[in-house]
């Protein structure tokens, strides 16, 4: 893998085609200000409030399981991975240590981090111990093919969990990935369930996925 091909990597796929832009609604005046002689909230007031407590324009706090291991605080936590760009984000969560290491590997840690409104399905490390130790190294040594696993992982446009009912997306590598599912309950190519989901970054969209999605091609 060179420089010249992650270079060559279809740029409409890492651009926004929506939802760009909304995250900076909060108020910030919001408890103290001079207020309604009633208490009442007025609807723009309602609606800040509102984006604070679903984590703005994605609507919803992370759910599942397996955001339980995410830590309380720091640079790895929710609300540490939605300063970062996705890649750096990653490196700060001890859940996808793997996923960084191949990502590092690949050359992808900038074309990631430049990506403006992607969604990204990010194997945990417990979906990289399902692959044979000597298939893993052996991809981790391939980088042309390494880069077409990750990619694949990689969608265009910041993904709401209600889109992934019934979705299919465009991949960074070329190919559809499909999403189903409801509630809090999703899987991604019928074979990767949804362990932790809408994970923000400052610019992606997280699914914490626990399996590896490989590529047709």
């Amino acid at each position: 893998m060179n420089a010249a091909k992650i270079a060559a990597l279809p740029a409409a796929a890492l651009l926004a085609l929506g939802l760009a832009g909304c995250g900076d609604m909060g108020g910030e005046d919001g408890a103290g200000g001079g207020g309604e002689e009633t208490g009442a909230a007025s609807p723009e007031e309602g609606m800040e409030e509102g984006m604070e407590e679903t984590g703005g324009a994605m609507a919803g706090e992370p759910f599942g399981p397996a955001c339980a291991d995410v830590p309380d605080e720091g640079a790895g936590s929710f609300d540490g991975m939605a300063e970062d760009p996705v890649a750096t984000a990653a490196s700060n969560n001890p859940e996808l240590s793997t996923l960084v290491e191949a990502v590092t590997q690949a050359d992808l840690v900038d074309t990631l981090n430049d990506a403006e409104d992607i969604t990204v399905f990010a194997p945990a490390n417990a979906a990289f111990e399902k692959i044979p130790e000597e298939d893993l190294n052996a991809l981790l040594e391939d980088k042309d093919k390494l880069t077409d696993v990750l990619t694949y992982h990689v969608v265009e446009g910041r993904q709401a969990p209600d889109a992934l009912q019934d979705g299919e997306f465009t991949s960074l590598q070329g190919e559809p990935v499909t999403a189903t599912g409801s509630g809090e309950d999703y899987t991604v190519n019928d074979e990767a369930a949804v362990v932790c989901g809408n994970v923000q970054t400052s610019n992606a969209t997280v699914y914490i996925i626990d399996a590896v999605l490989m590529p047709q091609g």
